[in-house]
Protein backbone atom coordinates (compact mmCIF):
# COMPACT_ATOMS: atom_id res chain seq x y z
CA UNK A 1 0.00 0.00 0.00
CA UNK A 2 1.24 3.69 -0.89
CA UNK A 3 1.39 5.67 2.15
CA UNK A 4 0.81 9.81 2.30
CA UNK A 5 0.93 12.50 4.33
CA UNK A 6 -1.86 14.56 6.14
CA UNK A 7 -1.24 18.05 7.51
CA UNK A 8 -3.75 20.25 8.85
CA UNK A 9 -2.55 23.46 8.26
CA UNK A 10 -2.20 26.61 10.62
CA UNK A 11 -0.80 25.45 13.97
CA UNK A 12 1.91 26.70 15.87
CA UNK A 13 4.85 24.68 16.86
CA UNK A 14 6.85 24.69 20.15
CA UNK A 15 8.93 22.72 21.75
CA UNK A 16 11.81 20.99 21.21
CA UNK A 17 13.33 17.80 18.40
CA UNK A 18 16.33 15.95 18.47
CA UNK A 19 18.06 15.93 15.22
CA UNK A 20 19.22 12.57 14.22
CA UNK A 21 22.62 11.09 12.74
CA UNK A 22 23.09 12.71 9.35
CA UNK A 23 22.33 10.20 6.20
CA UNK A 24 24.93 11.80 4.40
CA UNK A 25 28.00 11.00 6.70
CA UNK A 26 26.56 7.76 7.60
CA UNK A 27 26.54 6.14 4.22
CA UNK A 28 30.21 7.40 3.32
CA UNK A 29 31.21 5.86 6.45
CA UNK A 30 29.77 1.93 6.34
CA UNK A 31 31.26 1.68 2.59
CA UNK A 32 34.47 2.79 4.02
CA UNK A 33 34.44 -0.58 6.01
CA UNK A 34 35.14 -2.61 3.14
CA UNK A 35 38.67 -1.38 4.09
CA UNK A 36 38.31 -2.15 7.46
CA UNK A 37 40.25 -5.58 8.53
CA UNK A 38 37.71 -5.76 12.06
CA UNK A 39 34.54 -5.39 13.12
CA UNK A 40 33.44 -1.62 13.67
CA UNK A 41 30.02 -0.20 15.34
CA UNK A 42 28.96 3.23 14.15
CA UNK A 43 26.70 5.15 16.66
CA UNK A 44 24.00 7.57 16.30
CA UNK A 45 22.99 5.67 12.64
CA UNK A 46 19.92 7.35 11.43
CA UNK A 47 16.72 4.78 10.84
CA UNK A 48 16.36 5.19 7.04
CA UNK A 49 15.60 3.85 3.73
CA UNK A 50 18.69 4.90 2.32
CA UNK A 51 20.98 3.11 5.28
CA UNK A 52 19.24 0.24 5.18
CA UNK A 53 19.31 0.17 1.47
CA UNK A 54 23.70 0.25 1.98
CA UNK A 55 23.58 -2.80 4.04
CA UNK A 56 21.81 -4.63 2.33
CA UNK A 57 23.88 -3.70 -0.52
CA UNK A 58 27.38 -4.59 1.99
CA UNK A 59 25.22 -7.53 2.77
CA UNK A 60 24.87 -9.41 -0.42
CA UNK A 61 28.91 -8.63 -0.96
CA UNK A 62 29.42 -10.79 2.13
CA UNK A 63 29.46 -8.53 4.72
CA UNK A 64 27.56 -9.11 8.04
CA UNK A 65 25.70 -6.73 9.97
CA UNK A 66 23.38 -5.65 12.68
CA UNK A 67 21.47 -2.73 13.07
CA UNK A 68 19.31 -1.57 16.35
CA UNK A 69 18.72 0.81 18.60
CA UNK A 70 20.69 3.79 16.01
CA UNK A 71 24.04 1.60 16.10
CA UNK A 72 25.30 -0.59 13.19
CA UNK A 73 27.82 -3.42 13.83
CA UNK A 74 29.52 -4.54 10.38
CA UNK A 75 32.17 -7.14 10.01
CA UNK A 76 33.43 -6.59 6.02
CA UNK A 77 36.29 -9.32 6.38
CA UNK A 78 33.45 -11.93 4.73
CA UNK A 79 33.68 -10.01 1.88
CA UNK A 80 33.47 -12.23 -1.20
CA UNK A 81 32.22 -10.52 -4.46
CA UNK A 82 33.23 -7.16 -5.74
CA UNK A 83 30.13 -7.24 -7.23
CA UNK A 84 27.24 -4.59 -6.70
CA UNK A 85 24.14 -5.62 -8.38
CA UNK A 86 21.75 -3.17 -10.54
CA UNK A 87 18.79 -4.47 -8.13
CA UNK A 88 20.10 -2.39 -5.20
CA UNK A 89 22.03 0.23 -6.77
CA UNK A 90 19.42 1.94 -8.47
CA UNK A 91 17.60 2.38 -5.58
CA UNK A 92 20.42 5.05 -4.55
CA UNK A 93 23.02 6.79 -6.21
CA UNK A 94 25.30 6.47 -2.80
CA UNK A 95 25.90 3.22 -3.86
CA UNK A 96 28.54 4.50 -6.15
CA UNK A 97 30.45 4.95 -3.11
CA UNK A 98 31.36 1.06 -3.13
CA UNK A 99 33.42 1.75 -6.37
CA UNK A 100 36.68 3.25 -4.34
CA UNK A 101 36.91 0.78 -1.93
CA UNK A 102 36.33 -2.12 -3.46
CA UNK A 103 38.48 -1.50 -6.38
CA UNK A 104 41.37 -0.66 -3.57
CA UNK A 105 40.73 -3.69 -1.17
CA UNK A 106 40.39 -6.17 -4.71
CA UNK A 107 41.88 -4.86 -7.81
CA UNK A 108 38.89 -5.00 -9.70
CA UNK A 109 35.07 -4.27 -9.24
CA UNK A 110 32.13 -4.18 -10.82
CA UNK A 111 29.40 -1.39 -9.72
CA UNK A 112 25.99 -1.13 -11.42
CA UNK A 113 25.45 3.26 -12.86
CA UNK A 114 23.78 4.60 -10.01
CA UNK A 115 20.25 5.36 -9.63
CA UNK A 116 18.36 7.85 -7.15
CA UNK A 117 16.81 11.51 -7.07
CA UNK A 118 16.07 12.31 -10.29
CA UNK A 119 17.32 15.85 -9.48
CA UNK A 120 19.71 16.51 -12.57
CA UNK A 121 22.91 14.67 -13.92
CA UNK A 122 25.18 13.97 -11.28
CA UNK A 123 27.70 11.89 -13.53
CA UNK A 124 29.94 9.87 -11.90
CA UNK A 125 32.69 10.76 -14.81
CA UNK A 126 34.76 12.66 -12.09
CA UNK A 127 35.20 9.70 -10.19
CA UNK A 128 35.75 7.59 -13.08
CA UNK A 129 38.32 9.98 -14.09
CA UNK A 130 40.47 10.21 -11.39
CA UNK A 131 40.48 6.21 -10.79
CA UNK A 132 41.71 6.04 -14.30
CA UNK A 133 44.42 8.82 -12.72
CA UNK A 134 45.36 6.46 -9.97
CA UNK A 135 45.46 3.48 -12.90
CA UNK A 136 42.57 1.95 -13.07
CA UNK A 137 41.62 -0.19 -16.16
CA UNK A 138 37.88 1.03 -16.73
CA UNK A 139 35.16 -0.27 -18.95
CA UNK A 140 31.35 0.27 -18.96
CA UNK A 141 29.63 -2.64 -20.17
CA UNK A 142 25.62 -3.06 -20.06
CA UNK A 143 25.05 -0.40 -17.16
CA UNK A 144 28.06 -1.77 -14.85
CA UNK A 145 31.34 0.36 -14.29
CA UNK A 146 33.72 -2.49 -14.65
CA UNK A 147 37.23 -1.57 -13.40
CA UNK A 148 40.54 -3.15 -12.88
CA UNK A 149 43.54 -2.53 -11.06
CA UNK A 150 45.48 -6.12 -10.57
CA UNK A 151 48.83 -4.31 -8.98
CA UNK A 152 46.79 -1.81 -7.18
CA UNK A 153 45.83 1.69 -7.25
CA UNK A 154 49.06 3.84 -7.63
CA UNK A 155 49.30 7.42 -5.43
CA UNK A 156 49.20 10.16 -8.08
CA UNK A 157 47.70 14.41 -8.25
CA UNK A 158 44.07 14.35 -9.10
CA UNK A 159 42.30 17.98 -9.62
CA UNK A 160 38.86 17.71 -9.83
CA UNK A 161 37.19 19.92 -12.23
CA UNK A 162 34.53 20.77 -10.18
CA UNK A 163 33.60 20.21 -6.34
CA UNK A 164 32.12 16.76 -6.02
CA UNK A 165 31.20 14.94 -2.53
CA UNK A 166 30.63 11.65 -3.41
CA UNK A 167 34.02 11.97 -6.04
CA UNK A 168 35.80 13.63 -3.33
CA UNK A 169 34.82 10.86 -0.61
CA UNK A 170 35.10 7.48 -3.37
CA UNK A 171 38.83 8.89 -4.43
CA UNK A 172 39.43 9.64 -0.57
CA UNK A 173 38.71 5.47 0.48
CA UNK A 174 40.62 4.42 -2.51
CA UNK A 175 43.66 6.74 -2.10
CA UNK A 176 43.22 4.89 1.75
CA UNK A 177 44.69 1.30 0.26
CA UNK A 178 46.82 2.87 -2.64
CA UNK A 179 50.33 2.35 -3.08
CA UNK A 180 52.26 5.91 -2.25
CA UNK A 181 50.99 9.31 -1.87
CA UNK A 182 47.88 10.92 -3.27
CA UNK A 183 47.35 14.62 -3.53
CA UNK A 184 43.82 15.61 -4.24
CA UNK A 185 42.95 19.07 -5.24
CA UNK A 186 39.56 21.02 -5.24
CA UNK A 187 37.83 18.23 -2.20
CA UNK A 188 34.39 18.90 -1.16
CA UNK A 189 34.89 20.58 2.15
CA UNK A 190 31.67 19.06 3.81
CA UNK A 191 31.46 17.72 7.32
CA UNK A 192 30.57 14.38 6.45
CA UNK A 193 33.71 14.71 4.08
CA UNK A 194 35.78 15.92 6.99
CA UNK A 195 34.50 12.57 8.79
CA UNK A 196 35.33 10.05 6.65
CA UNK A 197 38.60 11.87 6.82
CA UNK A 198 38.84 11.79 10.57
CA UNK A 199 37.45 8.05 10.08
CA UNK A 200 40.60 7.17 7.92
CA UNK A 201 42.85 9.34 10.22
CA UNK A 202 42.17 7.75 13.28
CA UNK A 203 43.12 3.97 11.59
CA UNK A 204 46.15 5.12 10.81
CA UNK A 205 46.04 6.64 7.37
CA UNK A 206 48.31 9.73 7.37
CA UNK A 207 45.82 12.29 5.79
CA UNK A 208 47.30 16.52 5.74
CA UNK A 209 44.87 19.19 5.04
CA UNK A 210 41.40 17.84 6.77
CA UNK A 211 38.91 20.21 5.79
CA UNK A 212 40.54 21.98 3.54
CA UNK A 213 40.54 21.48 -0.41
CA UNK A 214 43.31 20.14 -0.91
CA UNK A 215 43.84 16.84 1.07
CA UNK A 216 47.41 15.06 0.96
CA UNK A 217 46.69 10.80 1.66
CA UNK A 218 49.84 8.28 2.04
CA UNK A 219 48.40 4.59 1.20
CA UNK A 220 48.35 2.00 2.99
CA UNK A 221 49.76 -0.45 0.07
CA UNK A 222 46.76 -2.71 0.45
CA UNK A 223 46.74 -3.56 3.74
CA UNK A 224 43.25 -3.38 5.77
CA UNK A 225 43.29 -0.85 8.03
CA UNK A 226 42.26 -1.15 12.04
CA UNK A 227 39.09 0.94 12.55
CA UNK A 228 37.66 2.57 15.42
CA UNK A 229 34.30 2.93 16.07
CA UNK A 230 32.54 6.22 15.30
CA UNK A 231 29.87 8.35 16.50
CA UNK A 232 27.71 9.56 13.02
CA UNK A 233 27.58 13.84 13.42
CA UNK A 234 23.86 15.24 13.49
CA UNK A 235 22.21 15.59 10.04
CA UNK A 236 22.60 19.78 8.86
CA UNK A 237 19.91 19.03 6.29
CA UNK A 238 17.62 17.62 8.66
CA UNK A 239 18.41 20.32 11.06
CA UNK A 240 17.89 22.78 8.72
CA UNK A 241 14.52 21.55 7.74
CA UNK A 242 13.51 21.96 11.66
CA UNK A 243 14.60 25.37 11.40
CA UNK A 244 12.62 26.60 8.35
CA UNK A 245 9.77 24.92 9.64
CA UNK A 246 9.48 27.00 12.68
CA UNK A 247 10.61 29.62 10.40
CA UNK A 248 7.53 29.69 8.10
CA UNK A 249 5.08 28.94 11.06
CA UNK A 250 7.02 31.92 12.95
CA UNK A 251 7.27 30.09 16.35
CA UNK A 252 9.76 29.40 18.64
CA UNK A 253 11.19 25.89 18.52
CA UNK A 254 14.68 24.56 19.98
CA UNK A 255 16.88 21.99 17.79
CA UNK A 256 19.13 19.73 20.12
CA UNK A 257 21.75 17.30 19.40
CA UNK A 258 23.37 19.37 16.37
CA UNK A 259 26.53 20.90 16.05
CA UNK A 260 25.83 24.96 15.13
CA UNK A 261 28.73 25.93 13.28
CA UNK A 262 27.48 23.30 10.58
CA UNK A 263 24.40 25.31 10.47
CA UNK A 264 25.32 28.97 10.14
CA UNK A 265 25.22 29.47 6.55
CA UNK A 266 21.27 28.92 7.15
CA UNK A 267 21.13 30.78 10.58
CA UNK A 268 22.88 33.80 9.32
CA UNK A 269 19.90 33.48 6.17
CA UNK A 270 17.05 33.13 8.71
CA UNK A 271 18.47 36.07 10.37
CA UNK A 272 18.50 38.24 7.30
CA UNK A 273 15.19 37.43 7.18
CA UNK A 274 14.32 38.60 10.37
CA UNK A 275 14.41 35.98 13.02
CA UNK A 276 16.60 35.60 16.63
CA UNK A 277 18.06 33.00 17.79
CA UNK A 278 19.68 31.55 21.25
CA UNK A 279 22.57 29.26 20.09
CA UNK A 280 24.11 26.31 22.69
CA UNK A 281 26.62 23.83 22.44
CA UNK A 282 24.41 21.14 21.13
CA UNK A 283 21.41 23.56 20.24
CA UNK A 284 19.79 26.53 18.29
CA UNK A 285 16.80 27.99 19.58
CA UNK A 286 14.83 29.88 16.67
CA UNK A 287 12.67 33.22 18.06
CA UNK A 288 9.73 34.84 16.07
CA UNK A 289 10.55 37.63 13.47
CA UNK A 290 9.00 41.01 14.30
CA UNK A 291 8.71 41.27 10.65
CA UNK A 292 9.64 38.18 7.77
CA UNK A 293 11.47 39.57 5.29
CA UNK A 294 12.28 38.73 1.76
CA UNK A 295 16.53 37.29 1.02
CA UNK A 296 18.12 36.59 -2.33
CA UNK A 297 19.86 33.04 -1.65
CA UNK A 298 22.35 31.34 -3.85
CA UNK A 299 23.44 27.60 -3.34
CA UNK A 300 26.93 26.75 -3.35
CA UNK A 301 28.96 23.81 -1.70
CA UNK A 302 30.22 23.52 1.79
CA UNK A 303 30.62 26.33 3.49
CA UNK A 304 27.72 28.23 1.84
CA UNK A 305 24.14 27.45 1.43
CA UNK A 306 23.42 24.48 0.96
CA UNK A 307 21.41 22.85 -2.12
CA UNK A 308 19.25 20.54 0.36
CA UNK A 309 17.95 23.35 1.86
CA UNK A 310 17.17 25.14 -1.04
CA UNK A 311 13.28 23.51 -1.28
CA UNK A 312 12.80 24.46 2.11
CA UNK A 313 13.55 27.98 2.10
CA UNK A 314 11.58 28.76 -0.92
CA UNK A 315 8.76 27.38 1.05
CA UNK A 316 9.71 30.05 3.90
CA UNK A 317 10.07 32.92 0.91
CA UNK A 318 6.51 32.79 0.15
CA UNK A 319 5.63 34.16 3.58
CA UNK A 320 7.68 36.38 4.09
CA UNK A 321 7.09 40.08 3.14
CA UNK A 322 8.62 41.50 -0.27
CA UNK A 323 10.34 39.17 -3.31
CA UNK A 324 12.99 36.55 -3.18
CA UNK A 325 15.40 35.36 -6.10
CA UNK A 326 16.65 31.90 -5.15
CA UNK A 327 19.58 30.88 -7.37
CA UNK A 328 20.36 27.49 -8.26
CA UNK A 329 24.11 26.76 -8.80
CA UNK A 330 24.22 22.96 -8.26
CA UNK A 331 21.89 21.18 -9.48
CA UNK A 332 19.97 21.62 -12.85
CA UNK A 333 16.61 19.75 -12.01
CA UNK A 334 16.03 21.12 -8.17
CA UNK A 335 13.07 22.88 -9.03
CA UNK A 336 10.67 20.47 -9.51
CA UNK A 337 8.86 21.32 -6.40
CA UNK A 338 7.88 25.06 -8.09
CA UNK A 339 4.87 22.85 -9.71
CA UNK A 340 3.62 21.41 -6.46
CA UNK A 341 3.90 24.68 -4.51
CA UNK A 342 2.00 26.20 -7.48
CA UNK A 343 -0.63 24.03 -7.04
CA UNK A 344 -0.95 25.49 -3.28
CA UNK A 345 -1.13 28.49 -4.60
CA UNK A 346 2.42 29.77 -4.56
CA UNK A 347 3.55 32.73 -7.19
CA UNK A 348 7.16 30.90 -8.50
CA UNK A 349 8.38 31.87 -12.13
CA UNK A 350 10.99 30.35 -13.06
CA UNK A 351 14.14 31.44 -15.51
CA UNK A 352 16.67 29.37 -16.12
CA UNK A 353 18.29 28.59 -12.65
CA UNK A 354 16.94 31.05 -11.02
CA UNK A 355 13.44 31.21 -9.27
CA UNK A 356 11.81 33.98 -8.31
CA UNK A 357 9.12 33.93 -5.16
CA UNK A 358 6.67 36.55 -4.48
CA UNK A 359 6.38 36.33 -0.74
CA UNK A 360 3.20 37.51 1.16
CA UNK A 361 1.18 35.13 -0.81
CA UNK A 362 -1.84 32.67 0.93
CA UNK A 363 -1.40 29.23 0.73
CA UNK A 364 -4.65 26.09 0.07
CA UNK A 365 -4.46 23.07 0.93
CA UNK A 366 -3.88 20.88 -2.53
CA UNK A 367 -3.22 17.14 -3.05
CA UNK A 368 0.80 17.33 -3.81
CA UNK A 369 3.29 15.07 -4.92
CA UNK A 370 6.67 14.22 -3.56
CA UNK A 371 9.47 14.64 -5.93
CA UNK A 372 12.80 13.85 -4.74
CA UNK A 373 13.59 13.79 -0.85
CA UNK A 374 14.19 17.51 -0.40
CA UNK A 375 11.36 18.78 -2.43
CA UNK A 376 9.06 16.38 -0.59
CA UNK A 377 9.73 18.16 3.16
CA UNK A 378 8.78 21.88 1.45
CA UNK A 379 5.57 21.15 0.45
CA UNK A 380 5.16 19.69 4.51
CA UNK A 381 6.56 23.39 5.09
CA UNK A 382 4.05 24.96 2.96
CA UNK A 383 1.15 22.09 4.24
CA UNK A 384 2.07 23.62 8.09
CA UNK A 385 1.00 27.34 6.92
CA UNK A 386 -1.53 26.69 4.21
CA UNK A 387 -5.34 26.92 4.72
CA UNK A 388 -7.23 23.21 5.26
CA UNK A 389 -5.55 20.07 4.92
CA UNK A 390 -2.93 19.02 2.71
CA UNK A 391 -1.87 15.70 1.58
CA UNK A 392 0.88 14.54 0.08
CA UNK A 393 1.52 11.56 -1.50
CA UNK A 394 4.67 9.22 -2.75
CA UNK A 395 6.52 10.29 0.48
CA UNK A 396 8.64 6.86 0.05
CA UNK A 397 10.93 9.74 -1.09
CA UNK A 398 10.87 10.78 2.32
CA UNK A 399 11.45 8.07 4.01
CA UNK A 400 14.98 7.57 2.20
CA UNK A 401 16.41 10.47 4.40
CA UNK A 402 14.02 11.67 7.33
CA UNK A 403 13.46 9.93 10.22
CA UNK A 404 10.27 9.18 12.16
CA UNK A 405 9.01 12.72 10.40
CA UNK A 406 6.00 12.64 11.34
CA UNK A 407 6.47 11.88 15.32
CA UNK A 408 8.97 14.45 15.35
CA UNK A 409 6.63 17.19 13.43
CA UNK A 410 3.66 16.05 15.68
CA UNK A 411 5.68 16.34 18.88
CA UNK A 412 6.02 20.12 18.08
CA UNK A 413 2.53 20.23 17.68
CA UNK A 414 1.37 20.20 13.72
CA UNK A 415 -1.27 18.21 13.10
CA UNK A 416 0.39 15.49 10.99
CA UNK A 417 -0.31 12.09 10.36
CA UNK A 418 0.65 9.05 7.64
CA UNK A 419 -2.35 7.63 6.34
CA UNK A 420 -2.68 4.77 3.40
CA UNK A 421 -3.94 5.38 0.06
Amino acid sequence: MLEYLSIEGGQKLKGSVSISGAKNAALPLLAASLLSKNTISLSNVPNVVDVKTLLKLLENLGATQSFQNRSVKIDTTTVSSACANYDIVRKMRASILTLGPLLARFGHCEVSMPGGCAIGQRPIDLHLKALEQMGAVIELKQGYVVAKAPDGLKGTTIIFDKVTVTGSENILMAAALAHGVTKLVNVAKEPEVVQLCELLRDAGVSIDGIGTANLTIVGSYGELLDMKDIEVIPDRIEAGTYLCAGAITNSKITITDVIPKHLESITLKLQQMGFGFEIGEKSITILPAEKMKASDIETSEYPGFPTDVQAQFMALCTQVDGTSIIDERLFENRFMHVSELARMGANIKLKGHSATVEGDTKLICADVMATDLRASSALILAALVAQGTTKIHRIYHLDRGYEDLEGKFSALGAKIERLEE
